[in-house]
């Protein structure tokens, strides 16, 4: 028979996959010797043997939950329901992985009528029974069965009101009897039934809610956020209840062994008297600063900081713990590793480091990747934030804080730019490339449409530029240029906005921001993390201003160089959209000859920048009419310019528009129809390199050719490449030497990995459009019906955020296997969105990948995530 249940003296710190965190660490505790309320906990096992058994605890599981109760009490000396020795329980979720208020619990669980009367014999304390009994009722209610908290408010709010009392603390005995009364009659009115009395029901009913909790929407949403798997399912702990609301020598309280906001090595906390547990939190009363228990109760002061430090020194992490006194005896509730902020998580990884307590492999393993983040960009102050209210929710699409006036089309940010307008803010329905130059403008983007791996996504990660996507509450008006959020609030071209790229949220006005600062700590912090990883860590950048920030965070070359983005700035465009419109080859190469001098000076800035790294740069790849104009006065401008006739050049645009154009006249199949784009390209790249090489520095040009799905696409081009290249560096007379290699972002060419490595030097995975095209969804568009997926459990995470290690995984693992197997030293490498994303970063490390590329504000979190990879295969 499968065992279920386990006492906290059956249990430790290392079970908890079984136990989950807060039930293997009252088990830890418990082994340790420290004052713990004893009970037992439902595993993780029964929560999933309860979804998968219909939403139902079965026979088995509730007899070893009876089981249980019966040895805990044994241990207690009391008896579950018996009023005369009352044995009162909390029930409390707990998931391996923590997961603070996301879930459920219950207090005070086992009392009814009797044991009421009972308690308050017991403990000559009327007043602390009847409150124990309607905090209960209260919570059963609400949590249990999802009845309206508010309704029983209303009922302790008038009987406050009628008493002419503000604190909880101040009502009597009998006005507790009062408000028992009024919440079962409530409960009554609302059920259409009588509160539960029998114990035994209670505590199955509250098991089952804490299992249901499990996915409600808040817990799936944060699993989402923190990549925590449905199917880990969480356990239930049923514990013996110590009573912080006994009087004025009893109390509740949460406390962390150093400050959770700066890392600080001092006791932080807060308690109340005459309180529990839920009264901390909830906010209901002012809690007093853990430093003043030292003057009221000393006794259990002192043995509350030697507790702590106990604890900080068996975890070898700074602890967040609940406790509760009960008549000036201390009990430790919980224990677990505290949630921080990320310059306190970097400074404490440092310090407990400096002062022995731990290695430099668990200083790397105490940090989050993803919060580094937060620390490489600007962000709001905390007063703007608690006097502002969001307008809105969108995607977190790229980190930081920004606020200017806000405008609707890139040329409107040109020319206020050009006005001297220093802070501005782009909303568009969606961005497209020739929005480059507003958004590298403007301080923030912000879409109603698209997702994380959208346009406006991942070039504003490029740009280290704060971007919300997918803000789909508001309603943008491009011909009016208004923006209308749900409660109908007009917003005009001109107004303030504020963007938190870092939560999604968007404020109306000007909100105050804090400067992002480096610590020394960060620094020391960062040089571990560079001794122990062996993954090389390069940029997706486009420019040099971006090569040179990647390459201050420690990048080690340039992994993605996309060179479509160079065409949209105003002096070249012109000369670009001439090259498209040509009608022969001779004209197109007139046109790429004004262009290249261009390409050249961009390229020589991105070799210089990352000297002695290499640079992979790949050659155009958007489809041709993504550069040609849409609005009505640029194509008349357009057409002057060239002077052709405007149907002409209309009939033209709409040739060259394509209904589906991810999967069309794109990428390495314009470099065939053109290769012309190609020879400019490759001239570009090689003199460039050349250019560089004659300055002393060291160059190593990589050139990528996308979209490949043959192998004989791969050679036609090759061969062009080459011929191209060799003459150049022949004619210079200089020992360059170079790669050519193809992005992977089509099954077949993963497929066939083996017949493309015999043109190839080298693989980079171009994750998003492999992802799209494994899945056939639209990266731009799939967020529409995503969420959807999510709350069915069809989806846990969004595979254009995290990579689907069983699908597309699977692919970028045979095209791994296949390519090295024709070619050992084939180089292979990421530079798609999850190249950013710390599990994708494990996945790539683990099958053997030599680098991944990611936005050059994602540099450290990438080092990092590499260096825990490496820490956890050893």
């Amino acid at each position: 028979m499968a065992k279920y249940v386990y006492l906290f003296n059956e249990g430790n710190k290392e079970m908890k996959n079984l136990l989950g965190g807060k039930g293997s660490n009252l088990a830890e505790m418990t082994k340790i010797g420290l004052p713990v309320p004893q009970g037992f906990t439902v595993s993780t096992f029964a929560c999933t043997n309860y979804y998968d058994n219909n939403e139902s605890i079965s026979d088995d599981i509730i007899n070893q939950i009876f089981q249980s109760m019966q040895r805990l009490e044994k241990i207690t000396n009391k008896k579950f329901g018996d009023p005369n020795k009352p044995l009162l329980v909390s029930v409390r979720s707990g998931a391996r992985a923590s997961m603070p208020g996301m879930m459920d619990t219950v207090l005070n669980l086992g009392i009814n009528d009797e044991v009421c009367e009972g308690l308050a014999k017991l403990t000559n304390n009327p007043r602390f029974a009847y409150d124990t009994y309607r905090r209960f009722i209260q919570m059963f209610a609400d949590v249990v069965m999802g009845y309206p908290k508010a309704s029983f408010e209303r009922f302790f709010d008038h009987i406050k009101s009628e008493k002419k009392v503000k604190d909880d603390s101040e009502l009597t005995a009998d006005d507790m009897k009062d408000v028992v009364k009024a919440f079962k009659e409530n409960y009554l009115k609302i059920a259409g039934k009588s509160f539960p009395l029998d114990p035994k029901e209670q505590l199955i009913d509250a098991i089952k809610a804490v299992f249901k909790s499990w996915n409600n929407e808040r817990a799936n949403v944060y699993r989402r956020i923190n990549n925590i798997p449905y199917l880990w399912g969480t356990a239930v702990n049923v514990q013996e209840m110590v009573y912080g609301n006994m009087g004025l020598e009893s109390g509740s309280g949460v406390a962390f062994t150093r400050n959770p906001s700066t890392g600080e090595d001092e006791i932080y906390g807060e308690y109340i008297i005459n309180s529990q547990g839920e009264d901390v939190v909830a906010g209901i009363r002012t809690p007093q600063p853990i430093s003043k228990l030292k003057k009221q109760m000393p006794e259990v002061f002192e043995e509350f900081i030697k507790i702590a430090k106990t604890l900080e020194n068996h975890y070898h992490d700074m602890q967040d713990m609940e406790f509760t006194i009960e008549n000036r005896k201390l009990y430790m509730l919980q224990t677990r590793n505290g949630k921080r902020t990320a310059r306190a998580a970097i400074k404490i990884a440092v310090d407990l480091f400096n002062e022995g307590k731990i290695t430099k492999e668990e200083a790397i393993m105490q940090v989050n990747p993803n919060q580094l983040d937060a620390l490489l960009h600007p962000a709001f102050s905390n007063d703007s934030l608690q006097n502002n209210k969001e307008i809105t929710t969108g995607l977190a699409a790229s980190p930081g804080a920004a606020t200017g006036k806000i405008y609707f089309t890139a040329e409107d940010i040109l020319n206020a730019h050009q006005r001297g307008e220093k802070d501005l803010i782009l909303a568009r329905l969606e961005t497209s490339p020739e929005d480059i130059e507003g958004m590298n403008i403007a301080n923030g983007i912000i879409t109603i449409r698209g997702g994380m791996t959208s346009h406006a996504a991942v070039v504003a990660r490029g740009m280290g530029k704060c971007a919300i996507c997918g803000s789909e509450e508001l309603i943008l008006n491009e011909n009016n240029k208004t923006i209308t959020t749900k409660d109908n609030q007009l917003i005009k071209e001109g107004d303030y906005l504020s963007l938190d790229g870092s939560t999604g949220k968007v404020y109306l006005g000007l909100l105050e921001t804090t400067t992002a600062l480096l610590s020394n700590d960060f620094k020391t912090f960062m040089s571990w993390v560079d001794e122990i990883r062996d993954l090389e860590i390069r940029v997706n950048a486009d420019l040099p201003r971006d090569a040179k920030v990647a390459k201050e965070f420690g990048a080690e070359g340039i992994g993605l160089c996309r060179t479509e983005h160079m065409f949209f700035e105003e002096s070249r465009i012109f000369s670009f959209r001439k090259m498209i419109l040509s009608n022969n080859t001779e004209d197109r190469k007139k046109a790429l000859k004004e262009i290249l001098s261009y390409q050249i000076k961009d390229f020589e800035g991105l070799f210089r920048c990352m000297s002695t790294y290499p640079v992979i740069i790949r050659y155009l790849d958007p489809p041709l009419h993504e550069f040609l104009p849409k609005e009505e006065t640029e194509i008349n401008l357009l057409a002057k310019e060239l002077k052709i006739n405007i149907n002409d050049l209309k009939a033209r645009i709409t040739e060259l528009t394509e209904l589906n154009p991810m999967m069309g006249h794109r990428g390495c199949r314009i470099a065939i129809t053109y290769p012309e784009i190609t020879i400019m390209q490759t001239k570009a790249i090689i003199t460039a390199a050349l250019n560089i090489t004659k300055e002393g520095k060291e160059v190593h040009p990589e050139l990528m050719i996308p979209l490949i799905g043959d192998k004989n696409e791969l050679k036609y081009l090759t061969d062009i490449i080459k011929k191209e290249a060799d003459e150049l560096i022949k004619n210079a007379n200089i020992n360059l030497k170079y790669l050519i290699g193809t992005m992977i972002e089509i099954p077949r060419a993963a497929l066939l990995a083996d017949e493309i490595a015999e043109y190839a030097d080298f693989f980079s995975f171009g994750t998003n459009d492999l992802t799209q095209m494994t899945y056939g969804f639209s990266r731009d568009d799939a967020g529409k019906f995503l969420t959807e997926y999510y709350k069915k459990q069809i989806f846990e995470f969004d595979p254009f955020e995290i990579i689907d290690k069983n699908g597309v995984g699977k692919l970028i693992e045979i095209a791994t296997n296949k390519g090295r197997k024709i070619n050992p030293n084939l180089e292979i490498g990421i530079c798609g969105e999850h190249g950013g994303e710390p599990s994708s970063i494990e996945f790539c490390y683990q099958i053997g990948m030599n680098y991944v590329s990611c936005s050059p504000y994602r540099v450290p979190v990438a080092k990092l995530a590499s260096a825990q990879a490496k820490i956890k295969k050893q």
